[in-house]
């Protein structure tokens, strides 16, 4: 489906000059309308961006390799730092709070909504940013809500703080608007179709 009409079109099928990289450029593969991890870094947009409703479509190998979370493994980073995983979870046992659509480590989803491996499938974000006073106390959390492939998964759940790998999540204040991040954790996962609405 096209974006709607007043959508910031993140990646057009054609080139990613909306993105950069660890060095300015972003090197992930084009393909097919599509983009790819390939070994080459996280991306980041050019623009940062606060409160926002973002679409994004993904694809995991069609090839299974791997298990857990070894297999087709990324991630959605809002603002830079509040990640929705990005993951292979079709027959994939993994942790719960490490699933596709999982808030990372801090929120299940509320079904696992996974398509097959190679098959492509969608985000829909609603993400509310974080508010800090001027002291840099935070006044309200993020929030977000998440539907995978149309299903929801995430119904306005507070975001602790940035993802954490190891221990609780901690606020840290932040800028008011921040880029968006596309990890990549050395799996091939491809993107395409991904657009933005500012609320």
């Amino acid at each position: 489906n096209k974006p709607p009409s007043d959508a910031i079109v993140l990646f057009n099928g054609k080139n990613l000059s909306k993105w950069t990289g660890r060095d300015g450029v972003a090197k992930w593969k084009k393909r097919c309308r599509a983009f790819e991890s390939n070994k080459t870094g996280d991306i980041q947009t050019v623009q940062s961006f606060s409160d926002c409703q973002l679409h994004i479509e993904w694809k995991t190998p069609k090839k299974v390799v791997g298990n857990g979370q070894g297999r087709g493994n990324s991630g959605v980073f809002l603002m830079n730092r509040y990640e929705v995983q990005v993951l292979d979870s079709y027959d994939n046992e993994t942790y719960y709070n490490g699933q596709a659509g999982s808030i990372y480590k801090q929120h299940i989803p509320l079904v696992n909504s996974s398509r097959k491996p190679g098959k492509w499938q969608s985000f829909d974000i609603i993400f509310k940013a974080p508010v800090f006073d001027e002291d840099g106390i935070l006044i309200s959390p993020a929030a977000m809500t998440v539907f995978h492939n149309g299903v929801l998964i995430q119904n306005n759940v507070e975001v602790k703080g940035p993802t954490s790998y190891v221990g609780q999540p901690r606020y840290v204040p932040h800028k008011e608007r921040e880029p968006i991040n596309l990890q990549d954790h050395g799996n091939p996962v491809a993107y395409r179709n991904i657009w933005l609405r500012e609320l």
